[in-house]
């Protein structure tokens, strides 16, 4: 993914319009609008400041695999970057109420997946 759809993503796991979010990053909406679109890239203070806002790092808003390279391989950010890809913002997915339409068996099936993550933390001596 670029910048641009990174960023797009980013937005679209909010309730902000482009405007609201320009302000809060006091930012002109034309200028946010250019960055979503691909026709500017922001400078320096103002990525960070971006990435700063939606809680994510600069390479995962730049959309730079972090499985390339594995010195620098951060597990949090590539569980960040998979929650994106797949369209959910931590927002959503840590909002109880998004839960509500799933039933029982869904509910044991989400119950699993939990259990093999913390078998697997334990595992790597990562007690959750």
């Amino acid at each position: 993914m670029n910048f641009n759809e990174v960023l797009r993503q980013l937005r679209k796991g909010t309730i902000y319009t482009q405007e609201e979010l320009a302000n809060k990053l006091g930012l002109l909406r034309s200028t946010y609008a250019k960055y979503e679109t691909g026709e500017n890239e922001p400078d320096y203070k103002t990525l960070v400041k971006i990435a700063n806002y939606y809680g994510v790092s600069t390479d995962v808003l730049l959309g730079r695999n972090v499985k390339e390279n594995n010195n620098m391989y951060n597990s949090c950010e590539e569980i960040k970057l998979l929650i994106l890809e797949l369209g959910v913002s931590d927002e959503k997915f840590f909002d109880i109420e998004n839960w509500e339409v799933l039933e029982k068996e869904d509910i044991e099936d989400i119950q699993k997946y939990f259990e093999w993550i913390v078998h697997k933390a334990r595992e790597k001596k990562q007690l959750i």
